[in-house]
């Protein structure tokens, strides 16, 4: 897929400038984790220290940015690589691939301020009903779980498995920036079509609890980009009904709504 960059430097630059995009977002998300300012990846608002709205904000969107490119560029690679081989002769190449991975981390930033919106509203609702707080994390993890038999989580797995056929659809070069916008936003749209459920369960662990995100970026990167990952999407998801069912389980009698 790589052969179609003009020169062995055009290769090595796309290589380098992938790993190290992703180690630099790993490598922040630890320092950050193990700082005093650890407390700013909180995954609600009882978790985040006393600020100005807009400075909770721009902290979350900056985490959930690091966590996106952490987490999910890996199993964008296969889309990544197509569209690079594609336009290798192009003289603005770079800049479509830049325009590709923004329109990507828009979608996923987009759904990150949704879940946390959510997320914030669901703590506000059960902040006066008490007894219903145990089931919240029980509750997601065995919607993430269920998420992994039905038919919209396979089918969005399996566009995200045709890179060509998504190439295919956007890119004609007639309008270079907004076709590589284009496919960088309809890529996001299926990726989060497809993984929503997994990454809700870092608001449910914590969005600073780096183990977990290994694990799950781990688990979504095989589902997407290789060819045995849809061999573990049911097992994973019986897992996590399983966990879902223990932590219920877990809950002292009376505490339920």
């Amino acid at each position: 897929m790589l052969g179609a960059f003009r020169t062995p430097e055009d290769r090595r630059w796309y290589r380098g400038a992938l790993v190290a995009l992703v180690a630099a977002a790993w490598l922040a998300l630890a320092v950050w984790g193990a700082s005093p300012h650890a407390l700013w990846l909180g995954h609600h608002e009882d978790d985040r220290p006393s600020g100005r709205p807009v400075v909770r904000l721009g902290a979350f969107t900056v985490a959930w940015t690091l966590m996106t490119v952490a987490m999910m560029l890996p199993g964008s690679l296969p889309v990544a690589n197509l569209f690079g081989a594609v336009i290798g002769h192009r003289p603005d190449r770079r800049r479509l691939m830049a325009q590709l991975g923004a329109g990507y981390l828009a979608v996923w930033a987009a759904f990150g301020l949704a879940a946390s919106a959510g997320d914030l509203l669901v703590h506000a609702v059960v902040g006066h009903l008490t007894r219903a707080a145990p089931l919240v994390a029980p509750l997601v993890v065995l919607a993430a779980g269920g998420f992994q038999f039905t038919s919209l989580k396979h089918r969005c797995l399996t566009q995200c498995r045709s890179p060509y056929l998504l190439v295919a659809a956007h890119w004609r070069g007639v309008r270079p920036q907004r076709e590589a916008w284009s496919l960088g936003v309809s890529h996001g749209l299926w990726c989060v079509g497809c993984c929503w459920a997994l990454m809700l369960l870092m608001f449910a662990v914590g969005v600073a609890h780096l183990g977990w995100m290994l694990a799950l970026g781990a688990v979504m990167a095989a589902e997407r980009a290789t060819t045995w990952g849809r061999r573990i999407t049911r097992p994973v998801g019986a897992a996590l009904v399983a966990w879902g069912a223990l932590l219920l389980a877990g809950i002292p009698a009376g505490r339920g709504l």
